[in-house]
This record gives structure tokens, C-alpha cells and sequence, in this order.
């Protein structure tokens, strides 16, 4: 088996950089790991030092693409003088935002029947990471009146469902004016379940995937 290096965190982000550019290029199910050591030229001992399978190089990326949205959001939300309305579009943009790779969809090489369950993994992830945000934003929202809302639990459900909806039809590369007319459904329903008036959030860009 070959010695693993000092830092371990190296040799992980070494395995995860080389396994993900080779999902993008070549597919997930289309790639072994034999062709991820090759790309960063260890013996395959090493691979099984760090990772027991491919099923667990996608939990550890699907981890790192959240963690990525969740610094992201910690950046701005927290800052002081933010309107409730515009922590709730800073939470959104920056997960439409995270969604984009140099080299396509964020894990869009698995939205295809062979790799649905780890897809729906990490949405079911994604809805697990913003759930806290929202939830504390809904909270003091109502607390200060902000938002008329009289059922918090089923309004974050729709919420999220509402976003859920739209990222999909992202990744099914729906035409651009369909993903634009859901778009402004979506910003309508979510000021509705909010109880705020309509075009109080400025969700203006439309999150198109690359091509439309």
C-alpha cells in the first residue's frame, strides 16, 4: 500500500479534485477508480486508504458543494442591517449561484436514472442545509411582523419544495422562457407563503443553466 502523505487532507482533495473532473468529463458511472489514481498517478492501495468506493467519493463531494453554499450564505446573512426579505434572496441566490461549475452543473452528471437516489441524496442534503437559515429568518420575520405568516412549518416545506422545483427544471435544461416564466411563479409563491407583497423580493436574475 502506498504511504499516505503527512497531510491527509492533501492526498482527500487530490482524490476528490481528479475523481470529480473525471465524473464531468467522462461521467459518473462511466469512470473506475482505476482511472482516478491514474489521473493523479498513486497506486490504487491509496485510493482505499482514504475512500472504500466511488458511492463515498459522491458523499464527500456532495459535503464539500454544501459546505461551499453554507460559507457562502454565512458571509452575508449574518451581517448587520439586512432586510429579513433580502436574507431570504441572499439564501436563495447563493444556492441558484452554487449550482455552476467551470465545466457544467454542480453533480449534474448525476441527474440520470442510473445515479437517481444519489440526486435525490443530495437535495434531500441541500433542503437539510437550509432548513436552519430559513427557519431562523421565517422566525424573526414574524416575530417583527415582517412576514404575515401563520403557518411557519408548512410555509419553510413549501419554500423549499418551491426551490426544489426550479433546480430540477435547471438541471432537465427546460428551454430559457419556460425557466423564466417558473421563475417568477416561484418568486410569486414565495412571497405569498411569506405574506408579503408582491415584487418585495429581488430575485430580478433569472438562474439559467449554461447554454439557454
Amino acid at each position: 500500500m502506498a504511504r499516505p502523505p503527512q497531510d491527509p487532507r492533501i492526498r482527500i482533495k487530490e482524490i476528490l479534485d481528479a475523481a470529480e473532473s473525471l465524473f464531468y468529463e467522462h461521467g459518473y458511472q462511466q469512470t473506475m477508480i482505476s482511472d482516478i489514481v491514474k489521473r493523479i498517478g498513486v497506486a490504487q492501495g491509496t485510493f482505499y486508504y482514504y475512500f472504500s468506493s466511488k458511492e463515498e467519493i459522491i458523499e464527500a463531494l456532495i459535503n464539500r458543494n454544501l459546505l461551499n453554499i453554507s460559507t457562502e450564505i454565512d458571509k452575508t446573512i449574518y451581517a448587520k442591517n439586512i432586510t429579513l426579505s433580502h436574507k431570504i434572496e441572499l439564501v436563495v441566490n447563493s444556492l441558484f449561484n452554487a449550482l455552476h461549475h467551470e465545466k457544467g452543473l454542480v453533480l449534474g452528471y448525476l441527474y440520470n436514472d442510473q445515479s437517481i437516489l444519489l440526486m435525490d441524496k443530495l437535495f434531500r442534503q441541500a433542503k437539510k442545509l437550509l432548513t436552519p437559515y430559513l427557519c431562523d429568518i421565517i422566525e424573526e420575520g414574524n416575530s417583527k411582523a415582517t412576514f404575515k405568516d401563520a403557518q411557519p412549518k408548512a410555509s419553510l416545506a413549501f419554500i423549499l419544495a418551491i426551490i426544489q422545483c426550479y433546480i430540477e427544471a435547471i438541471y432537465e435544461k427546460e428551454p430559457a422562457e419556460i425557466l423564466t416564466y417558473k421563475w417568477t411563479v416561484a418568486k410569486e409563491l414565495i412571497e405569498n407563503v411569506l405574506g408579503i407583497a408582491k415584487g418585495s423580493l429581488d430575485l430580478a436574475t433569472v438562474p439559467l443553466v449554461d447554454g439557454n
